[in-house]
C-alpha cells in the first residue's frame, strides 16, 4: 500500500516538476560586465550565483564564494568596477538539453560529480533557457523523499568553526580558505551559538549602502578591524537533531531560505552541518538504494 502510494507521489511530483524545471527568471550578465555589476544583480535580485552568458549561450558562472577568493588573491590595485567578471567566473558550465524526463537526477548526478551548485538547460541551439540548483533539488527532495534518509546518514561531521569574539576578517579567511560557505559559532563547550555565511557580510558590507566602489574588501564594513563574529549575528539559531528525517531538515532550508543547518545530539552536542550539498548527494543515491532494498530485502 505505502510503496503504491509512493510511486504515485513519485510520478505527479515528475509531472509537476517536468512544468516548472527551472528558477525563472535566469539572471545573466555579459563577459565584460564588472565584479561591482555582477554584485549588483546578485543582491538586486537575491541570488548567490549568476549565469555570464554571451548572445544568450551560457560560458560561464560565478559565485559570491569566486569573487571572494578572486579578490584574496588577486593582487593588482584595480577597483571592481575595473575587472570583468570573465576573469572571475568558472569557464564552460555543465549543460544539459532541455526536454529529458529524468532532469532533476541528471543535474544531481553532475552536481556531484562536478563539485557544483548549477546546472544550465539549454535548447537544440545551445540557447540558455533555464537553470537547476541546489535549492530547486534540496525542495524536490522534501516532497517526493520523505523517510527515506535520516540527518545523521548524510551530515558533514568535519566542521569548521568559530567563535564570537573572533574578528570578522578573521571568519572571512576561514571560509575562503577551507573553501565553505559558512561557519559555525560555537561556545567554550562546542555549543552551536549561531552560523556566519558569506551572506552576513554582504549584508553588513558599506559596499553598496555607502557607496565605497573602490573597495576591494567589498564584503567587510569599514570598520571592519573593529568588529567581532558576535556583531553580524542575529538572534535566532536554527538546528536539527540527528535522529531527524533528511526531508525535514530540506524543507527547512527551503522554508528559512537557508542553505545549511547545525545538527546536534539529544544532548544539544554539535555533532555535524547539513546542507544542500549533501541533500543534492542523499538525491543521486536514493533511488538505488530503494531498488536495491526491494530486490534484496534484508541482505542490503
Amino acid at each position: 500500500m505505502f510503496e503504491n502510494q509512493n510511486s504515485a507521489l513519485n510520478h505527479l511530483m515528475y509531472q509537476n516538476n517536468h512544468m516548472q524545471k527551472y528558477t525563472s527568471p535566469v539572471i545573466i550578465v555579459e563577459p565584460e560586465a564588472s565584479i561591482h555589476d555582477t554584485l549588483l544583480q546578485m543582491q538586486t535580485n537575491f541570488i548567490k550565483r549568476i549565469v555570464v552568458a554571451s548572445k544568450n549561450k551560457p560560458v560561464g558562472v560565478v559565485t559570491e564564494r569566486d569573487i571572494s577568493k578572486f579578490l584574496e588573491q588577486d593582487k593588482t590595485a584595480k577597483a571592481l568596477d575595473e575587472i570583468p567578471i570573465k576573469y572571475v567566473m568558472k569557464k564552460d558550465p555543465i549543460v544539459i538539453p532541455d526536454g529529458i524526463d529524468d532532469h532533476l537526477e541528471q543535474c544531481a548526478t553532475r552536481m556531484e560529480t562536478f563539485n557544483i551548485g548549477s546546472v544550465m538547460l539549454v535548447n537544440d541551439s545551445g540557447d540558455l533557457i533555464g537553470i537547476v540548483t541546489k535549492t530547486d533539488i534540496t525542495k524536490a527532495y522534501s516532497k517526493i523523499y520523505g523517510g527515506q534518509y535520516k540527518v545523521k546518514n548524510y551530515m558533514t561531521k568535519k566542521l569548521v568553526t568559530c567563535r564570537k569574539t573572533d574578528s570578522l576578517r578573521f571568519a572571512l579567511n576561514m571560509i575562503n580558505k577551507n573553501n565553505i560557505s559558512r561557519l559555525i559559532v560555537t561556545d567554550n563547550k562546542g555549543k552551536p551559538e549561531g552560523i556566519i555565511t558569506t551572506n552576513n557580510f554582504l549584508t553588513h558590507s558599506d559596499y553598496f549602502s555607502k557607496g565605497t566602489t573602490r573597495t576591494r574588501d567589498y564584503l567587510l564594513p569599514l570598520k571592519s578591524q573593529n568588529l567581532q563574529v558576535k556583531d553580524v549575528l542575529t538572534d535566532d539559531l536554527l538546528t536539527i537533531e540527528e535522529g531527524e528525517d533528511l526531508a525535514k531538515a530540506a524543507t527547512l532550508m527551503i522554508k528559512n531560505k537557508i542553505s545549511g543547518i547545525p545538527v546536534v545530539d539529544g544532548k544539544k552536542n554539535l555533532v555535524g552541518v547539513i546542507d544542500k550539498s549533501d541533500i543534492v548527494r542523499a538525491f543521486n543515491y536514493v533511488k538505488t538504494d530503494k531498488e536495491l532494498s526491494q530486490k534484496y530485502g534484508d541482505l542490503y
